[in-house]
């Protein structure tokens, strides 16, 4: 059952839009000391990362996050910064993975498809030199033998380098989070008031108020002067023949 759950949640990461301020080519182009820090002290900087991740409240704090099957079973409220420390140098992968998850779930944060290749990579490089070791010590041939030392040696070298890129990484997308480069938030902005149904003038916006039940000056001229009365009779008619025969006088 708990096997489905990191299934589906894994297939929900998969749908997340956003992605990570800086890949992982990019990381040492970043932030180049960070990424020697995160070489040589790995998890001493997987520590920090994952207490920073937490937003320094250490009440939050879960084994690999919560992401793995012993979570929530290790004693964890007791003393986590003691089970924090145990968990990046025991764990040292998973700790890396399961801070990585943690921000990806809070920022909906998908993993681009060469930060796929390159963690791909070297997880099929580590089992290529096991499996090189195992058959080394099988046939006996100390050519196989230097062979797959060779290969060890080459799968752990990347294996840290990866590790370190990631942690930058890592680093780079919290100070995204904390405002510590990029342009500022957009400011709230104003309240803005709207008319009502008991206000009998709405509030003026941007114009000057009306004064309103004033009315306007009537124009030069109007109303026009008073018609003069009518002719009887009018102009063109005898006075003995006006009005017609049939009308009222």
């Amino acid at each position: 059952m708990a096997s489905q759950e990191y299934l589906d949640k894994m297939k929900v990461r998969q749908e997340y839009r956003n992605l990570w301020h800086t890949d992982l080519m990019s990381t040492i182009q970043r932030d180049p000391p960070y990424c020697c820090l995160a070489f040589w002290c790995g998890p001493c900087v997987s520590y920090m990362l994952r207490k920073r991740a937490l937003y320094n409240d250490m009440s939050r704090y879960t084994c690999c996050a919560g992401y793995m099957p012993c979570s929530g079973r290790c004693g964890e409220s007791k003393c986590p910064e003691f089970c924090l420390c145990t968990e990046v140098f025991l764990c040292f992968g998973n700790s890396v993975a399961s801070t990585r998850f943690l921000l990806q779930d809070e920022f909906n944060i998908q993993t681009t498809k060469c930060d796929n290749c390159i963690i791909g990579f070297m997880f099929c490089l580590q089992q290529v030199a096991c499996i090189f070791s195992i058959v080394a010590m099988i046939v006996g041939s100390d050519e196989l033998q230097d062979a797959a030392q060779l290969l060890n040696c080459l799968a752990d070298m990347v294996y840290c380098t990866v590790c370190a890129c990631m942690q930058t990484q890592h680093k780079i997308e919290m100070d995204k989070r904390d405002g510590m480069f990029g342009p500022q938030p957009m400011a709230i902005p104003p309240v803005q008031h709207m008319s009502r149904l008991d206000q009998p003038i709405p509030p003026a916006a941007g114009y000057p108020p009306a004064a309103y039940g004033q009315p306007y000056p009537p124009p030069q001229g109007y109303p026009p002067a008073a018609y003069p009365p009518p002719q009887y009779p009018p102009a063109g008619y005898p006075a003995s023949g006006y009005p017609p025969s049939g009308y009222p006088k």
